[in-house]
């Protein structure tokens, strides 16, 4: 839907170190990458369009309208930007898609009837049991 590159002066990157495994590399390399995409500063969409993603995305925006995504999965800064700019990409899509309405639906007169049928026949049996009816 949106690339990269629309989006990049939107994106600030931070990086720094990252915990788990690599033994001395861990300690000396900043692989860890923060990106903090500007949604408010954005101008891709209309306010209509931003009000819909802010609702969506209301539980991962910050105070200032940021979106924040925090990639630390390799040892290499350079493969963590990109699964960050992965899914900076993937949350967008799914925050932009719009829910299909649900068309309610009746049920048949059949379907009705013989629900109604098998409780009579139900019922009847549990009366019988108890000795209320022949």
């Amino acid at each position: 839907m949106y690339s990269i590159d629309e989006l990049s002066p939107y994106i600030q990157y931070k990086t720094s170190r990252s915990g788990g495994s690599g033994g001395q590399h861990v300690n000396k390399v900043s692989s860890k990458v923060e990106l903090q995409f500007d949604f408010e500063a954005c101008k891709l969409w209309n306010e209509e369009e931003k009000t819909h993603l802010r609702q969506k995305l209301s539980n991962r925006l910050s105070s200032e309208g940021k979106l924040q995504i925090i990639s630390q999965k390799d040892r290499s800064q350079f493969k963590n930007k990109a699964s960050a700019q992965e899914k900076l990409l993937h949350i967008l899509a799914a925050a932009s898609s719009v829910q299909k309405l649900r068309k309610p639906t009746k049920r048949s007169k059949a379907s009705v009837e013989k629900r109604l049928a098998d409780k009579r026949y139900r019922a009847l049996i549990k009366m019988k049991r108890s000795g209320n009816v022949d």
